[in-house]
């Protein structure tokens, strides 16, 4: 594991707290440029879906969604648009809670939920035949959703009582410059990567268990690249790697979401090493991940 403890952070870096990663959203080829709130579709989505070819079966998270359309984000970090019809079905493990049925049907395809969907081909698009989940899934999603700029109606106590959760620790927080830097970990990639190695999965778990233990610890992650390939490409590549390392850190060690400051991606601003050598370029292709406490809860 590769940390600094008390390591100093740029007036720059805060100023991207407030700045979420832009989503990537097209009906062919995902545009990361594009942002969550321009998903659009041509025509009205047909109720009934009967005689429409099939189309591919997406596994992955859903990472954005907008009225009637979600954006799924598979485990390598390519984005699909696929759009909800009267017709499509949401089951979880405990029975089908059909869309068009229920409003809990409608609200619990939340970001951050892992879906498998069946798709039907449509106006140069894709249509969701059925959307598959875990029910015990829900909970979690529904955290993430208390962390974004997303609303939707509350249907569950437990989703309440996180956003209370969440409400409660930014009042005690404050602003990002009263945050100490308890202790950073850089996990590292292989060029042009956003997957983990095992290596980088203990140390990020590592590093959440050492979170847990303080009291109102926020993490916030930050991913970079080498000098490598041009400006677009690298700020993308840096975000996908800072979104895989927020999706493990809540999906397999436990990070309740609401804990999770917005992460960015900084590209190859900040280089820990020269980037005109192998070993170098090496160590500026991380993830930063940052332990924040408050300064007055933490009597400094």
């Amino acid at each position: 594991m590769n940390t600094v403890s008390r390591r100093p952070v740029t007036l720059a870096l805060f100023a991207l707290l407030a700045v979420p990663m832009a989503g990537s959203v097209s009906a062919q080829q995902p545009d990361p440029t594009v942002r969550e709130d321009q998903i659009t579709v041509h025509g009205s989505v047909p109720a009934d879906l009967t005689g429409l070819a099939e189309g591919p079966e997406i596994e992955g998270l859903i990472s954005a969604r907008n009225g009637s359309q979600l954006q799924i984000t598979d485990a390598d970090g390519a984005p699909t648009l696929v759009n909800l019809s009267e017709a499509t079905e949401v089951k979880g493990k405990g029975g089908f809670l059909g869309l068009g049925r229920t409003a809990l049907g409608a609200s619990s395809l939340l970001n951050g939920l892992p879906v498998t969907v069946k798709t039907v081909q449509w106006n140069d698009g894709l249509v969701a035949s059925r959307v598959t989940l875990k029910n015990n899934d829900l909970a979690t999603a529904a955290m993430i959703r208390t962390g974004t700029a997303q609303r939707f109606a509350e249907h569950d106590v437990a989703i309440a009582d996180n956003a209370a959760a969440t409400e409660a620790l930014r009042g005690r927080m404050g602003d990002i410059d009263k945050y100490n830097i308890k202790n950073t970990t850089n996990v590292y990639f292989d060029t042009g990567k956003w997957q983990l190695s095992s290596q980088a999965e203990q140390e990020l778990c590592a590093t959440a268990q050492e979170a847990n233990a303080m009291d109102n610890a926020l993490l916030l992650v930050v991913g970079y690249t080498d000098s490598v390939g041009d400006e677009d490409y690298n700020q993308t590549l840096s975000e996908r790697r800072a979104g895989r390392v927020v999706n493990f850190l809540q999906q397999k060690c436990n990070w309740a979401p609401y804990r999770m400051l917005t992460p960015t991606g900084m590209a190859e601003s900040d280089p820990l090493a020269d980037n005109e050598t192998p070993t170098g370029r090496a160590q500026n292709r991380r993830v930063s991940v940052n332990i924040l406490v408050s300064k007055a809860i933490d009597g400094l």
